[in-house]
């Protein structure tokens, strides 16, 4: 069922108003917390879907500690990792996070797409009719391990014509719809919730990670045309597909950046630091032609300090690091055929994330999926310091644009408790005070 436990709860930011929010992008490497001002934007030619500027007035950036793959793994640790990094950007905002937008890449995410009909009788589509295809979407989507993250109609019909975007005062026999639906596994995301609740923070929405590196990096056309968005991240690779401007796949592997500097580590029996330095300034996924020339100092673990540095060859690491980035791809790839996404995706494919940024991955991409590559970066996001200025930050940057849009998402609507009545609020307490007194 589509309830509203999990799906966004997030109340729609107001036309011409400014309003405040707050965001939390929980890596398995690295934490980031956002406090941004959202003020309005006139109407451009470029994302067009965004009706707010954001501006950055609070920054907070850490390592990730207790969280392994996108899940909680030690409460106490998360804990900590988290105060830190909303501290930090409270401290710059000048203000109290009291809820936060926090993304989610964990679960075994995935997504999948429902189709439902209505019959309207020859009537005026209103809307309690799309209210009630979506009712029809809700009772066989999702199963009761999972939780639903976002429910996003992408297409309507009527009486078997498709490619109706609104399809409201349109007259007609039966009203379809086409809805993507992204859900992971409810006991991970309860985890979130439970880590943010210790911070005395609440969860004022959840967000999958592909969705929101897809919003932050993705322009108008390629989002209309078709396009893929992977994001590399530390311990998880997610896909996005984005077909007539709106989600319609979403996908996660368990693994990523923080795979190739393990890889790099052991094969060169030097520390997990050492590894990500030389992965970050040296490492490249193509043979250059001075690579078996090119030396790097290396210094094994438990080498003394009176022992000579050893080195390699740029060659060497070249080809440490290649296996595991043809593996990601690859394995990107298959899912996507499986599901039908190659050909959703359209000719374009965008990666971003932090792991993204390593030398030659763009060509490496581009002759693994067969399709034109681009690196992706945030883009219309003000104040920004310039270390989120790169790839490493898509996530938490899309995550400001995500109040703005998060009006074309389905939630159940929720059953507020009562105040009076035999199960009201009053009553309640009524009866407490005539069984205690």
């Amino acid at each position: 069922m589509i309830t509203d436990a999990m799906t966004a709860r997030l109340r729609p930011v107001q036309p011409g108003r400014t309003t405040l929010v707050s965001v939390l992008d929980i890596g398995s490497t690295k934490m980031c917390c956002i406090i941004a001002r959202l003020t309005p934007r006139p109407e451009g030619r470029s994302l067009r879907g965004r009706t707010h500027e954001p501006e950055v007035i609070g920054f907070g950036y850490g390592p990730s500690k207790g969280v392994k793959s996108g899940v909680i793994t030690d409460l106490d640790l998360a804990e900590q990792s988290i105060r830190s990094v909303i501290g930090m950007a409270e401290q710059r905002a000048g203000l109290t996070v009291e809820s936060i937008i926090v993304n989610v890449s964990s679960g075994r995410l995935s997504s999948e797409g429902y189709s439902a009909s209505v019959s309207l009788d020859g009537h005026e589509v209103e809307k309690a009719d799309i209210a009630k295809v979506l009712r029809a979407v809700n009772e066989r989507s999702i199963r009761p391990e999972r939780s639903v993250i976002h429910a996003l109609p992408i297409g309507f019909s009527l009486d078997g014509q498709k490619e109706i975007h609104d399809p409201k005062g349109m007259v007609g026999q039966t009203l379809g719809i086409d809805v993507a639906v992204v859900s992971a596994e409810t006991l991970a995301m309860r985890n979130i919730e439970l880590a943010l609740n210790r911070c005395h923070v609440q969860v004022e929405a959840l967000m999958a990670t592909p969705y929101a590196s897809g919003l932050a990096t993705l322009v108008d056309d390629e989002a209309r045309l078709g396009v893929a968005c992977i994001d590399f991240g530390g311990a998880t690779t997610t896909v996005s597909v984005f077909n007539d401007g709106q989600l319609v796949h979403a996908d996660a592997i368990a693994i990523g950046g923080h795979h190739v500097t393990l890889d790099i580590a052991r094969q060169l029996s030097i520390s997990v630091s050492d590894a990500e330095r030389i992965k970050t300034f040296f490492a490249s996924v193509l043979p250059g032609q001075q690579d078996d020339r090119d030396l790097i100092p290396i210094v094994p673990v438990g080498a003394h300090e009176d022992e000579a540095p050893s080195a390699i060859t740029r060659e060497t690491l070249t080809r440490i690091v290649r296996p595991r980035l043809e593996e990601i791809l690859t394995a990107v790839r298959e899912r996507m055929q499986a599901n039908g996404m190659m050909d959703v995706c359209g000719g374009r494919i965008v990666l971003t994330g932090g792991a993204s940024e390593l030398t030659g991955l763009s060509e490496l991409a581009r002759r693994i999926l067969a399709r034109n590559v681009r690196s992706g970066r945030p883009m219309g996001i003000a104040g920004l310091p310039e270390l989120a200025k790169t790839a490493a930050f898509a996530t938490v940057t899309g995550m400001l644009v995500y109040p703005q849009i998060c009006h074309q998402e389905y939630v159940e609507p929720r059953i507020l408790p009562k105040l009076t009545g035999t199960d009201g609020y009053f009553s309640r307490v009524g009866n407490w005070l005539r069984s205690s007194f």
